[in-house]
């Protein structure tokens, strides 16, 4: 110790090398690996777990995120078609019926023209007849009315 207080150190002063310097190292060394092996292992297994978990959740989350746009935009394709196919279907069915009402119209028409023709040959073979009736009726009067003349005279 004498060569100690060479250097300008006293005795129980700051830098007082006796056997406290080594049992200080060695209490230290063995209180870090006491707590690394109590405490920090755990809580460091713990921590790493809760890290393997969260980055798992997070990339089974973009998995299930990537999914659900991809199942988005089938059901957007899907309801596209199904909308056209939908429009198509309403086209066809007023292009029908457009038909069927021109059909029927040009069936009503001739129909109608069809019964007018018959109504007006009726028409005219009653005229005819009646015609033919009032000539006969006049002659038969005219031949009537000279025969009285005639007997009158």
């Amino acid at each position: 110790m004498t060569s100690l207080l060479l250097f300008g150190a006293t005795e129980g002063g700051l830098f007082d090398f006796d056997a406290t310097l080594p049992l200080m190292a060695v209490q230290v060394v063995l209180l870090t690996f006491i707590l690394n092996s109590l405490f920090f292992r755990p809580v460091g297994k713990v921590v790493e777990e809760r890290e393997s978990f969260v980055t798992s959740s997070r990339a089974e989350a973009k998995q299930k995120l990537a999914e659900v746009e991809k199942l988005e935009s089938d059901l957007r394709n899907q309801l596209k078609a199904a909308r056209q196919a939908a429009q198509k279907l309403i086209n066809d069915a007023e292009e029908d019926s457009d038909k069927l009402y021109r059909e029927a119209l040009a069936l009503a028409t001739a129909e109608a023209n069809a019964s007018r023709e018959q109504a007006r040959k009726e028409i005219d073979s009653q005229r005819e007849a009646a015609m033919n009736q009032l000539k006969a009726d006049a002659a038969q009067i005219g031949d009537l009315i000279v025969e009285r003349l005639l007997a009158a005279k």
